[in-house]
């Protein structure tokens, strides 16, 4: 057990809940997490091996933070003395300190907001991961997480709205704060609680109001939603402040209050003008396997699902495809791809060698469900090059064209159930760019763009050289990148127009976007145009002249350019709910900077590579 010093101060103690605390929390929970009936009733925590068992009165009680604004002075003891006592390298901080301000002098008003875990009622970090790393216990309703179970995809990072989980690129696993659940143990409130110094910060049983407290609310100014996850903390702030509440960091936010319901939402802040820029660097990021992941997966999904679905509809064009003596060697080659896309998706994880725990959560992870289809259609399209291959090898066994024909269909099955996941795991609450039916769209629209694109690339060469005409299969390879094109557009459209009607966060991402990459934007948006028409134009020409053949290739250039960009633009125009920054600490801008001018290279700047 915790070991508590002798001459510890008394505010450093825990104060019982008492006879008349509240049953119900404000969101109408549960504060009793478990009754004394519960097998896991009186268990032990098992703290560093210790098996003793804490004797707090409230130990089955929901815990939280309370957060006293007007009191808070900005001096981040709270993160020192979590840091220290999780021996915490200088680039992770589980308790952070960031602030809003608003007015002018000399009316100045700033509101210092410290954040860490909120141990939410509903933790979507504990759904959401794969590897099951996470757990939300009966003791405190505290939510742990095991480092050494994580095996570092970050997923955590995303769903969670208060950026209360870190990746550590170094150690390529995610932690977070524990709630100090070995000092709750013995009585004690968590480090961060007792050494504040200006007794902003403090803790107990959620929505007990503590001593010479009047307001237990649920949010403040620069506070994501709390309707995502039940969050237990509760704030105080009494003093009057301005309208409007901007950050000091580089993210395009600021608060502005609501005359209904009198609480501060998120709007856009164009703080970067109205310019529109290129900014092809920018579209660099820690997520550019995942580009290619994606990308690779629903082209490789898409040209099986044509070929296969085709050849048994009786399309003919599609008949000659399989029948081809090149149908094997594509296989293959979709197979080389999407093992490739594999092993830079399992690359990118912290621990690439313990991806094997990315099927642990199949019952809530929309990661875990996207990884076990994914295998099941790259298993069952190498059974069915192996069956064929076989098949080839010994005619006179026909149960290897059975199997091929088996495992065949569990492809086709298979494969757009794995791309319904992978779009069910960008639809996240605390990222509204992404939360939009526009993926779904954006996704299956390349199945059929880039699927079709592969399938020219591979059989008109192949076409061409024994002498058969190529028009049949430029008219239908073209008419089914029209779809998917016309999908993705129409998904476009609809999404550009919901992100400016919602506001909050996804309106902040539309100003990114026609703003810091608005020529890209323009430019995306017009290879898409073009690449419609000149598709449409396609699909009715009949004909194998050199003019159309240049037209194609010209055509295949557009869309993987346009592909990239737009896939690439997806994973940087995001703007997550986190909590504001500093001017220097848990701020994009700086961090960009140290990294262009070598101040990450200094250990105490706690800014690094985003690599890992």
């Amino acid at each position: 057990m915790f070991q508590v010093r002798n001459d510890e101060p008394a505010y450093a103690f825990l104060n019982s809940d008492g006879p008349m605390a509240n049953k119900k929390n404000s969101y109408g929970n549960n504060i009793q997490t478990i009754d004394e009936s519960s097998e896991l009733y009186g268990k032990s925590l098992n703290i560093n091996n210790d098996p003793a068992v804490g004797e707090n009165p409230d130990r089955y009680k929901q815990h939280g933070f309370h957060f006293t604004a007007d009191n808070c002075i900005g001096c981040h003891s709270c993160e020192a003395a979590c840091s220290e006592k999780n021996d915490n390298p200088a680039h992770i901080a589980f308790r952070s300190v960031g602030y809003v301000e608003g007015g002018t002098y000399p009316d100045y008003k700033r509101i210092n907001i410290s954040m860490a875990c909120n141990h939410c009622d509903d933790p979507v970090c504990l759904k959401g991961c794969p590897t099951r790393a996470y757990t939300k216990y009966a003791e405190y309703g505290a939510v742990l997480q095991d480092p050494d179970i994580c095996f570092g995809c970050g997923y955590c990072t995303w769903v969670c709205p208060y950026n209360a989980p870190q990746l550590d690129p170094v150690k390529g696993q995610v932690s977070k704060c524990n709630m100090c659940v070995d000092r709750l143990e013995v009585g004690l409130k968590p480090a961060c609680v007792s050494a504040c110094l200006g007794n902003a910060l403090n803790f107990g049983v959620i929505d007990t109001i503590p001593e010479n407290r009047q307001q237990a609310k649920t949010d403040i100014p620069g506070f994501p939603r709390t309707d995502i996850t039940n969050p237990n903390i509760r704030f105080q702030q009494t003093k009057s402040i301005p309208n409007e509440m901007s950050r000091t960091d580089s993210m395009s936010v600021k608060y502005h209050k609501n005359s209904k319901s009198t609480q501060y939402e998120p709007v856009v802040d164009r703080k970067k003008g109205i310019k529109r820029s290129w900014n092809i660097s920018k579209l660099r990021s820690r997520e550019d396997p995942l580009v290619i992941f994606t990308l690779i997966s629903q082209a490789v999904t898409g040209a099986f699902i044509m070929m296969f679905v085709g050849n048994l509809a009786g399309i003919e064009v599609m008949q000659k495809v399989v029948a081809s003596a090149a149908y094997l060697p594509m296989i293959f080659i979709m197979l080389a791809l999407e093992m490739l896309a594999l092993f830079l998706s399992t690359m990118h994880l912290g621990k690439p060698h313990r991806f094997y725990r990315a099927f642990n959560n199949l019952r809530y992870s929309p990661v875990s469900r996207e990884v076990a289809g994914i295998a099941v259609f790259f298993n069952s399209l190498g059974a069915h090059f192996l069956a064929l291959l076989l098949a080839l090898q010994l005619p006179d066994m026909p149960l290897w064209q059975q199997i091929a024909g088996v495992s065949g269909y569990l492809a086709a099955l298979s494969g757009p159930v794995a791309i319904y996941f992978m779009h069910k795991i960008y639809r996240i609450e605390a990222r509204p760019y992404w939360n939009h039916w526009q993926v779904l769209t954006a996704f299956f629209g390349n199945m059929s763009t880039l699927g079709a694109l592969m399938i020219a690339v591979i059989f008109v060469p192949v076409f061409l050289y024994n002498a058969q005409s190529v028009s049949s299969l430029l008219q239908l390879t073209s008419l089914l990148m029209v779809v998917g094109l016309l999908a993705e557009g129409t998904g476009h459209i609809f999404h550009a127009r919901d992100l400016n009607v919602q506001g909050r966060e996804g309106a902040v991402s539309y100003y990114e976007q026609v703003s810091t990459f608005g020529k890209t934007y323009l430019l995306r948006n017009m290879l898409l145009l073009a690449n419609v028409f000149v598709s449409i134009a396609l699909s009715f020409i009949a004909g194998d002249s050199l003019l159309t053949l240049i037209v194609w290739g010209m055509l295949v250039l557009s869309v993987l350019v346009m592909a990239i960009i737009g896939r690439a633009m997806f994973y940087v125009l995001v703007v997550p709910t986190t909590m504001p920054g500093a001017f220097f600490w848990k701020n994009r801008g700086f961090e960009a900077h140290a990294r262009e001018s070598g101040l990450a290279q200094m250990p105490q700047v706690g800014i690094i590579d985003d690599t890992h």
